[in-house]
């Protein structure tokens, strides 16, 4: 699996446990990873071999 298809699998998990109204820290928790996860995919580039075979 590559590098984005794992962030965004990520992303996707913590979207859902977003939905299930966590408590305010639990949700500021994920709100800083989810931050961190979109840092980290607007600095791949989706075409990129090295980040494809990780």
């Amino acid at each position: 699996m590559s590098t984005v298809a794992k962030l965004l699998a990520q992303k996707q998990q913590l979207m859902e446990q977003l939905e299930n109204d966590p408590g305010p820290n639990e949700r500021e928790e994920i709100e800083q990873i989810l931050a961190k996860i979109e840092t980290a995919l607007s600095l791949l580039d989706p075409g990129d071999p090295v980040a494809e075979s990780e």
